[in-house]
């Protein structure tokens, strides 16, 4: 078992408090590793070492940072069995999954890496004669990013590179659930003699303790966090105090329309994918079900069939395996609680509806039918293997379903039919929708939210550009 400690201004260090935080393996419950439960002094060190080590990381030149960027993604590469493996072991994630978040970390990498040179600002027409107005775009400054535990190295992978190749330091905190992923990075980092010391930091403990002294701290100029609800508020809480830039990606409520016109395989496929992928824990799942009334009772007995034929078990036994355990029994239990308040509300379970008979917190992918819309389960995540469906007979009422929520980060749609996609997507309040595919993003897309499930966005062009601050100079000139 393996005792991690925290990384600051380029060496490891301990806490300067005496609290250890367990590891669980969640297939298992077993403890996998150690990590400092950390002070708001130890964030004040690592903010900085970042502070002082910003002025001449920005002044690195943009092709250099990219190398540097993109070496990262190719040192991932070297190592990505370990990186699989440690993924596998503190999160649960089936092969598939596990292998596919590695390869797309080390592609965020060398993806980001590339906007080094591609970095623009703007020339401006003045009004003035003589003078012309530039507008630069510069990195914003010391970014602190809070990392989820669901999709850990991924996550780091896109707080990561964004800050450094825009010429941000960065101070992370790991998930105190999968921090083995970030830790190991972090050797990575120790290795490479180009990053100079203060420009990565690792901090870990709490959310409620690290969290928030890296959110309200006065030298942090952006905090991205990646998490549930009650904790983004909690961060834009804390850092409104120095009117801190937020840059979050919380919860979502993810609706699935299928229409009578939608490839019923195709849709049982990606739903299913999209439903079950990681266990049901990532925000953009699709976490409930509109169907046709036409076509629901065809769907609900493919869905069903798919959903049955899903292997559970611990991924490090088996690359068989196509579905791993929930994160902890505190989730584990959530779940069981969700359905059980369903089913009291005139829910029926079509399959699963219960724990599952394996060490570990596992529990059997869930459907289930004659849900109404008003329901607790159809308005609040669930973040679990489970999915509930109801019908409706118009397209006009799924879409005012599918709106209906406090959440808007993805939706997705099938139909066959391309008007009635056009108009679900264009009636859409959500940041993200899919059609007739499964819910996930890609790098060089914009992945971001409405309404509460979040502020600003990742990836792609639009991503980068939000750890960047704008200066506009005026610069008069004589004839």
């Amino acid at each position: 078992m393996q005792t991690h400690q925290m990384y600051v201004n380029g060496e490891y260090i301990k806490s300067t408090g005496d609290e250890w935080i367990d590891i669980i393996n969640p297939a298992t419950e077993q403890v996998i590793s150690k990590i400092p439960k950390g002070t708001e002094e130890d964030v004040d060190k690592a903010v900085e070492a970042a502070h002082q080590a910003q002025q001449a990381w920005e002044l690195t030149p943009n092709i250099e940072r990219g190398k540097i960027v993109r070496k990262l993604g190719d040192k991932i590469a070297e190592n990505r069995d370990k990186f699989i493996d440690l993924l596998q072991e503190e999160q649960g994630k089936d092969y598939e999954l596990a292998s596919g978040e590695v390869d797309l970390a080390i592609d965020y990498f060398r993806y980001m890496s590339e906007w080094a040179r591609r970095i623009e600002g703007e020339i401006v027409p003045s009004d003035r004669p003589n003078e012309n107005i530039l507008v630069y775009k510069k990195p914003i400054g010391v970014v602190a990013g809070i990392i989820p535990w669901n999709f850990p190295i991924f996550i780091l992978a896109r707080k990561v590179a964004t800050a450094l190749v825009t010429g941000c330091t960065i101070v992370i905190k790991p998930s105190q659930q999968t921090p083995n992923t970030a830790m190991e990075f972090t050797k990575l980092v120790d290795a490479m003699e180009e990053i100079p010391a203060g420009v990565y930091n690792v901090v870990t403990g709490t959310g409620s303790e690290i969290g928030n002294a890296m959110a309200s701290h006065k030298k942090v100029q952006m905090i991205t966090m990646t998490g549930s609800l009650p904790a983004g508020t909690k961060v834009m809480e804390a850092a409104a105090q120095n009117i801190t830039k937020v840059n979050l990606e919380l919860g979502g409520k993810a609706p699935a329309i299928v229409t009578q016109n939608a490839d019923l395989d195709l849709a049982a496929k990606a739903i299913t994918t999209s439903r079950l992928a990681n266990g049901g824990q990532a925000c953009t799942n699709a976490e409930r079900l509109y169907v046709h009334e036409s076509v629901a009772e065809e769907l609900s007995q493919k869905l069903i069939q798919a959903f049955e034929a899903t292997k559970l078990g611990d991924p490090r036994e088996s690359k068989d395996v196509t579905m791993g355990p929930l994160i902890s029994q505190d989730r584990l239990e959530t779940v069981e609680g969700m359905v059980k308040d369903a089913v009291s509300q005139g829910a029926t379970v079509a399959t699963g509806g219960e724990r599952a008979d394996l060490a570990g917190f596992f529990y059997k992918p869930t459907i289930l039918t004659n849900v109404t819309h008003d329901s607790d389960i159809m308005r609040d995540e669930i973040f679990g293997p489970v999915l509930p469906m109801t019908t409706f007979s118009t397209i006009e009422e799924a879409i005012d379903m599918a709106n209906d929520t406090v959440y808007g980060l993805s939706s997705s749609v099938y139909t066959d039919d391309l008007n009635e996609a056009m108009r679900v997507v264009n009636e859409m309040k959500f940041g993200e929708t899919y059609v007739n595919r499964e819910n996930f993003e890609a790098v060089q897309g914009y992945h971001a939210g409405m309404r509460q499930s979040g502020l600003g966005g990742a990836d792609g062009k639009h991503g980068m550009e939000d750890f960047l601050a704008t200066q506009v100079v005026y610069m008069q000139y004589k004839k």
